[in-house]
């Protein structure tokens, strides 16, 4: 049985950081293109940071390029998403979602197969 679950989420004040983990078990982690994505209420989906198997390719929505940083680490089946730099746009429930494919993290939530249950991040202003 697959299963990701998110953690590190919670309430900051605007400029303050956080640091969700995604922890997967019952696929071949390493094998797989690990995303983070939020969706905020009345709003799709939408992506926010992806990472490839090695970790050496990764994607971030423009919203979130220098103030994010995704990374793995496939020895302990987990992905972090260090978010520094927050603002009240980032509230969000966060949700990790994996796929095995090939290349870059895909963009669009549709690609992917598996996801956890999300994780709530508040950002106050």
């Amino acid at each position: 049985q697959v299963q990701l679950v998110e953690s590190g989420g919670g309430l900051v004040q605007a400029g303050g950081s956080l640091r969700l983990s995604c922890a997967a078990s019952g696929l071949p982690f390493r094998i797989y293109v690990v995303g983070w994505f939020r969706q905020a209420p009345g709003k799709e989906r939408e992506f926010v940071a992806g990472i490839s198997w090695t970790g050496h390719i990764t994607s971030y929505a423009d919203s979130v390029k220098g103030r994010l940083t995704i990374s793995r680490d496939n020895a302990k089946n987990t992905v972090s998403l260090q978010m520094n730099g927050l603002k009240s746009e980032d509230t969000a429930v966060y949700y990790c979602a994996a796929v095995n494919t090939i290349g870059a993290p895909p963009l669009t939530y549709r690609e992917y197969d598996y996801w956890g249950q999300g994780t709530q991040v508040t950002v106050s202003s």
